[in-house]
């Protein structure tokens, strides 16, 4: 940022906002922030202006004329005897107070040890002044920028927790039932968590799919008031009626495929008659049709 200019903003050139929807704080370091430089905070933003590790004053939306140790050393002076560069070296950083999407996602096991993916997608804000300084005092930057992927990244073990400590005694069958009391145990659990970064948790959705696409079908099936065993039937019919074949709806009631033998014989050996049909009563023929070339 040049010193010529001395007007210190989150916006680019172009106005577009330098936080967006996906960066929570940024952090501006330029030798050109002197006292007499303008601060402009838009409305959607804290500002929090720091010098060697100190906080020394947090701005709310509006433009501010900078006061800093340094006021002797404004303008001119400053290029003039420091080469356009100030001794003191200023931080200013930005927070975002609007609404951010945050999603976290992981694996968590069932009371059978099965695995289910579970997503978690909630809304943060910063909503004060003094929630602006937890921010900054407690979650450090690793680079320019936090971003909702490092919220995402701190409040993982925290949900994954929550969500543990109701899905490892629940039956796979049952986590749909359990679904609001999941909800309200990780709500409360984040809502703590984040508290601490100074970071208000709005609203939260969750949710949960058994990984393995099969059991998912079978739960599916299950649904539809099918018992276990029906269900895996049924599973069993729609792959093989997906691959054509004929011996599907057989499968789906759990009745034997029957193909007669090459003499003639029936039942054929190995298999035994459908249900309800005597065993040596022959099923219907179907006539050959002769090859009319």
């Amino acid at each position: 940022m040049a010193i010529m200019r001395q007007v210190i903003t989150a916006l680019n050139r172009d106005g577009t906002d330098r936080l967006g929807t996906r960066n929570l704080a940024i952090k501006v370091a330029d030798e050109s922030i002197v006292s007499g430089s303008l601060l402009t905070v838009e409305a959607n933003h804290f500002c929090i202006l720091k010098s060697r590790g100190a906080v020394l004053q947090v701005y709310e939306t509006g433009q501010y004329t900078l006061t800093t140790p340094d006021k002797p050393l404004v303008g001119s002076i400053v290029q003039g005897f420091f080469g356009g560069a100030s001794p003191w070296v200023y931080e200013v950083v930005y927070i975002n107070r609007a609404k951010l999407l945050v999603r976290s996602s992981g694996v968590a096991t069932s009371a059978e040890m099965a695995e289910v993916s579970y997503q978690a997608d909630y809304y943060v804000h910063v909503d004060s002044r003094e929630a602006a300084l937890d921010l900054v005092t407690h979650m450090p930057f690793t680079g320019r920028v936090i971003d909702v992927q490092e919220i995402a990244d701190y409040a993982g073990p925290s949900i994954e927790q929550a969500i543990n400590q109701v899905i490892q005694v629940t039956r796979l069958e049952n986590i749909n039932e359990r679904i609001h009391e999941l909800r309200e145990a990780v709500k409360a659990h984040l809502s703590d968590f984040l508290r601490v970064y100074g970071i208000t948790l709005n609203d939260l959705k969750i949710l949960i799919v058994p990984r393995d696409e099969r059991m998912r079908e079978l739960i599916s099936l299950q649904a539809f008031g099918l018992s276990p065993i029906e269900a895996v039937r049924y599973h069993l019919a729609l792959r093989m009626a997906d691959r054509g074949l004929v011996s599907a709806p057989n499968a789906a009631i759990g009745a034997p495929y029957g193909v007669p033998q090459v003499d003639g014989g029936w039942p054929p050996r190995g298999l035994r008659p459908p249900a309800g049909l005597d065993p040596d009563e022959r099923p219907p023929t179907v006539p050959a049709v002769s090859d009319p070339s």
